[in-house]
């Protein structure tokens, strides 16, 4: 039983983060469209698809485009840093999540520059140059990698492996049917 645990964790975990950390990257395109002037006209949040937020007006089109892997990657960032100050016990976790959003929208707007595809493409196209968008990846990616550094133990991986707590394991399964359920409904 064990092993089953670890496998629900790294898995419900790992598509639970991915969800989430689309929700947190919309969510600073969201606020900056909004602190901007601009009219959100559609928000696409949803398991099976990627996310996107639609903007008409967005008088400012490079601060929207910036604003979603930045708040994608402080938020998180903010999070863990609370809950390890307030030394929680599942600290642990926000830390592993940190990791993923600096680590996804590291690579997204890093390599996506190279193809001008999704936010990178608006940056691109609004006037940012390439090499912010390299510095941004890099630094995103390799900040993602370092959080993670020594955290499989936590999922039951590794010569120092812990064993998974099944309230933990099955908990983010919940998390993650109810946050799946969740964008369905609203979308």
């Amino acid at each position: 039983m064990p092993r089953w645990h670890s496998i629900l964790l790294i898995v419900s975990g790992g598509l639970l983060a991915w969800l989430l950390m689309q929700a947190v990257h919309e969510l600073g395109h969201v606020a900056a469209a909004w602190w901007t002037g601009g009219k959100v006209v559609q928000v696409v949040l949803h398991p099976l698809a990627i996310s996107r937020t639609d903007v008409d007006p967005n008088p400012q089109p490079l601060i929207v485009a910036w604003s979603g892997p930045l708040v994608g990657s402080v938020l998180p960032l903010a999070i863990w840093g609370l809950a390890a100050l307030l030394r929680l016990r599942l600290a642990w976790l926000a830390r592993w999540f940190a990791g993923f959003c600096l680590l996804a929208n590291g690579l997204y707007i890093g390599v996506g520059s190279f193809g001008g595809i999704g936010d990178a493409g608006d940056m691109l196209r609004s006037g940012a140059p390439p090499w912010t968008l390299w510095l941004f990846g890099t630094i995103g990616a390799l900040a993602g990698l370092a959080l993670w550094n020594g955290q499989g133990e936590h999922f039951g991986l590794g010569s120092a492996a812990h064993p998974v707590d099944p309230r933990v394991a099955y908990g983010c399964a919940l998390a993650l049917v109810a946050t799946a359920v969740a964008e369905i409904l609203a979308s």
